[in-house]
């Protein structure tokens, strides 16, 4: 029996056998609506597999829907701003259709409307027939929508959008010259929407149909003037991107075959199946690799059938599309193929892989399963993947069997892609075979062969150890090939079930340190206790000699304690798998490449840089466009220039002891406020929430402070700095919204944003994943950050110290910003009060932090000119204002941050 299988699927009577060459092949799609139901040769079918839905979601029309709405947008972008082309282009039509036969013109416009209602009710009835009424109720569905969907596009266009978009998608009506044409057609749109989502476009005579009946329609309303171009093909775009809105909104019908199907597949192509079993499903990550099957036949050995349709085509599309944007060199096969080619390049696989002289399953018949499946046919293989082994079994020989199947892949260029220890199978007698080639490559290049090497490396190290698994490649493979697949020795060049295991393992290591870290210094400190004890007993002291020596108790009790961690920590610290590998090579090769290779194009972080800063920079610069700078520079008032200036110097001031504040050990104050004006130059190459949090635990290690109380104390400033600031927002929304108000009435403004978070605290505690990951989070930082908060409570001056920066820091940048403001409109600005300066301070500020630019480059301009203007400022003061702001306390600072930077690491202090 096949260890995997569920449950049978038989058949009570099967065709003669036709023969059975080498490899089958079915040229002709076979249809499963086609048999005849019934009858001698129809299968029963008991317990095949578990139901399937009866609709499904497939990414593929989702991909559809976005082109479809970016296409739109780029059509309309076109009529907005290209007025000239698409006059131009209306003109020439209109010259180039003049001479056309009346009767031509005639005889097209009578077939197209006779088509345009014929068509759809022609194909109903087909499918109707077939007994395919989902898609019908589908395509009504689409129709309905597009048909909305026109109605209100032809709405804007009448009444809200730009003359030109309505110039180039109406003209004058010929029957009527004071009325307009339709933008969209009313009923062009539901029909392309219709037959687009009852599936038309896979069965190529409807198809060429609908084609003809749509060209002459185009052509009859464009020679008689009742359209033009871009309404045509804004009417097109329309019915097409709402029927795969539609069908993915609401689900496709499922036709993935069943194992019924399979069986009369397989009789198809000559053989006699009893019963097909199918193997339990494989992990997220080979969703797109299909479904497969243990099959008996009547006589003969069983089968391996692997089943692909086209919803596991379209699964992992984003992240193949993805990585094939962001890997550097690496071809990687087509994000979506058709099923054709998935079946051509398996079938490849496959011969190659053999030919090449390594172990993999023998393919011996392909065929279609109807139009929206494939299937082939393998040799049974059996045994038991590499990850379900036991240790015990395996072996050295086992190790040494799996690099020998690798090297015959690679002496014939051919990558696998996939070798996980799902993809490593070994049979009964031992023999390992290589599965899952699907993903594979011919004629790979160096880089993606490093890579295979790489990967396997990994595989065998998570299961018997960095150690052995060099050993063993060594052996096989050869020093050279092992030590050239160093730099390719990183996360991103595994594969995503890999990446998830190390992740995994990492928390794990991290998880053990941090409990030996606690355990030693609970241990630690009750010792000391236990010794302050036994003092205690064994000698009587003044109150002054006590005072004393409790201080030297206290100082030695810190410094055993820290001792005990550092002891407990280099104890408990273990390298990760993929460094122990690279230990393990350079031992063998000591010159070997281990710097990591740049396999990445472009880091997710740089694209939302990019997309935030583009965005940003396009609000900003759409509020400066009708601002005089020239004649605001002549007129600003140099003493409020000079107070700014003065405000944002004082900053850095504040922001050493906002943090020294909660750091319990001594740290010199002057080297503090250097490495704030350092913060000043990694603010611009960094996110502004992320720069100044790696670049003060630096320094706090540099000092002195241990790793992972210096985590701790930039830790406890982030989250007491928080906290202050969402109060003194509240506290001065509250305040702006009262100071023209008799009584004490919040602002809508405040009582919005306190039922906007208890909402989104409402839903977060509702849903359980939320939840989850919330308490995660908390808990790891509380389990470092409460401790520190505790020490820091213990001597009250420094928590002074560190709640007075924090509010000295948020009032010097308030009087910055309200300085620049009064610089250029102190007249126009009397009524305007210090406490909506520090409202809109304290949204830019938040806001800034989140956002992922560099010093929160796009956002916070934006969003603070925003702000001003809304509390009174005008626009013409407000932008200037908001960049001389942004100029004292992001921009002029860079240099002398550079300068410090460079100066404290030079010291060691960075």
């Amino acid at each position: 029996m096949h260890p995997e299988k569920k449950a049978g699927t038989s058949a009570s009577e099967s065709r003669p056998d036709t023969g059975e060459p080498a490899l089958k092949t079915d040229d002709d799609s076979f249809d499963p609506d086609d048999r005849a139901d019934g009858g001698a040769h129809a299968d029963r079918v008991e317990r095949d597999e578990p139901l399937l839905s009866a609709r499904v979601h497939r990414p593929s029309d989702l991909m559809r829907l976005l082109v479809g709405i970016l296409a739109i947008v780029v059509l309309l972008a076109i009529a907005a701003f290209a007025h000239g082309t698409t006059s131009g282009l209306e003109q020439d039509i209109d010259k180039g259709t003049e001479q056309a036969p009346d009767l031509l013109i005639k005889v097209a416009g009578l077939v197209a409307s006779i088509g345009v209602l014929l068509v759809p009710v022609a194909f109903a009835i087909e499918r109707l027939i077939k007994r395919d009424g989902l898609r019908i109720a589908d395509g009504v569905l689409a129709a309905v929508l597009a048909h909305g969907v026109t109605l209100a596009t032809d709405l804007w266009v009448a009444k809200a959008a730009p003359d030109s978009i309505q110039d180039a998608l109406t003209k004058p009506s010929p029957a009527d010259l004071h009325a307009f044409t339709d933008p969209v057609h009313g009923y062009l749109a539901p029909v392309i929407a219709y037959m687009t989502a009852v599936g038309m476009s896979r069965r190529p005579r409807w198809r060429l149909v609908l084609f003809v009946v749509l060209l002459l329609d185009a052509f009859t309303m464009l020679v008689t003037g009742y359209t033009t171009p871009f309404s045509i093909l804004l009417t097109v775009l329309i019915g097409w991107t709402v029927a795969y809105g539609t069908l993915y909104a609401v689900g496709s019908p499922n036709v993935r075959p069943t194992g019924q199907t399979l069986l009369a597949g397989l009789r198809h192509v000559g053989f006699r199946p009893v019963s097909a079993a199918r193997e339990e499903a494989p992990d997220s990550e080979h969703v797109d690799r299909g479904r497969r099957y243990f099959v008996t036949l009547e006589d003969g050995p069983p089968l391996d059938v692997t089943v692909i349709d086209r919803e596991q085509q379209a699964q992992g599309f984003f992240y193949r599309v993805w990585r094939r944007l962001t890997l550097r060199g690496i071809t990687q096969r087509r994000s979506l193929q058709s099923l054709r080619q998935a079946l051509e390049q398996e079938a490849l696989l496959a011969y190659a892989a053999i030919a090449a002289g390594a172990n993999a399953p023998k393919l011996i018949a392909t065929s279609e399963l109807g139009p929206d499946a494939v299937m082939l046919v393998y040799e049974h293989t059996g045994g038991r993947s590499l990850d379900s082994l036991p240790d015990e079994e395996v072996t050295d020989e086992l190790l040494c069997d799996t690099w020998r199947q690798v090297r015959a892949l690679q002496s014939r260029r051919i990558a696998h892609r996939r070798l996980a220890g799902d993809a490593v199978l070994v049979d009964r007698s031992g023999t390992v075979i290589l599965t899952d080639l699907r993903g594979g490559e011919i004629a790979a290049g160096d880089l993606v062969l490093r890579m295979d090497i790489a990967q396997l490396l990994t595989t065998l190290g998570l299961r018997v150890g960095a150690e052995r698994a060099v050993a063993s490649a060594v052996e096989i493979l050869g020093p050279d090939a092992v030590a050239d697949c160093l730099p390719m020795l990183q996360p991103i060049a595994l594969t995503r079930s890999t990446r998830g295991t190390l992740r995994k393992l990492a928390r794990e290591r991290s998880q053990r340190e941090r409990e030996a870290v606690l355990d030693a210094s609970r241990r630690s400190r009750q010792a000391a206790r236990a010794d302050a004890s036994d003092e205690a007993q064994e000698s009587a002291r003044t109150d002054k000699q006590a005072q004393k020596q409790e201080k030297q108790a206290e100082k030695q009790e810190r410094q055993a304690e820290k001792q005990a961690i550092d002891e407990a920590l280099e104890q408990a610290r273990e390298e990760d798998l993929l460094t122990q590998i690279r230990h393990q090579v350079l031992l063998i090769r000591p010159t070997a490449p281990a710097e990591p290779a740049q396999l990445e194009r472009i880091r997710p972080r740089t694209l939302i840089s990019f997309i935030a800063g583009a965005i940003g920079a396009y609000f900003l610069l759409s509020q400066l466009t009708h601002v005089e700078f020239g004649k605001l520079f002549q007129e600003a008032e140099w003493g409020w220039v000079a107070a700014a200036v003065g405000f944002s110097a004082l900053s850095y001031f504040a922001a050493a002891m906002s943090l020294l504040g909660f750091v319990p050990e001594r740290v010199p104050f002057l080297r503090t406020v250097a490495a704030q004006v350092a913060g000043s130059f990694v603010k611009i190459v960094a996110p502004a929430a992320v720069g100044g949090v790696a670049l003060n635990t630096r320094f706090l290690q540099r000092s002195g402070v241990r790793s992972g109380l210096a985590v701790a104390s930039v830790g406890a400033s982030q989250l007491f700095g928080l906290g202050s600031h969402i109060l003194l927002l509240l506290v001065f929304g509250y305040l702006t919204g009262t100071e023209k108000t008799p009584s004490f009435t919040p602002s809508r403004t405040v009582i919005a944003g306190l039922l906007s978070v208890a909402v989104l605290v409402l839903v977060v505690t509702a849903i359980p994943f939320l939840r989850k990951f919330v308490v995660t989070r908390v808990r790891s930082l509380f389990a470092g950050v409460v401790p520190r908060m505790l020490d820091v409570l213990q001597r009250p001056q420094k928590l002074l110290t560190g709640i007075g920066g924090m509010l000295l820091l948020t009032l010097m940048f308030v009087l910055c910003l309200d300085a620049s403001v009064r610089a250029f409109g102190n007249e126009e600005m009397t009524s305007l009060s210090l406490a909506s300066v520090a409202v809109v301070f304290l949204a830019g500020n938040a806001l800034g932090s989140a956002a992922p630019t560099p010093g929160g480059v796009g956002a916070v301009e934006a969003t603070l000119t925003v702000g001003l203007i809304a509390v009174g400022v005008p626009k013409d003061v407000a932008a200037p204002a908001v960049l001389l702001y942004r100029l004292l306390t992001l921009w002029l600072p860079v240099l002398p941050g550079w300068l410090f930077f460079n100066h404290l690491t030079r010291k060691g202090l960075l």
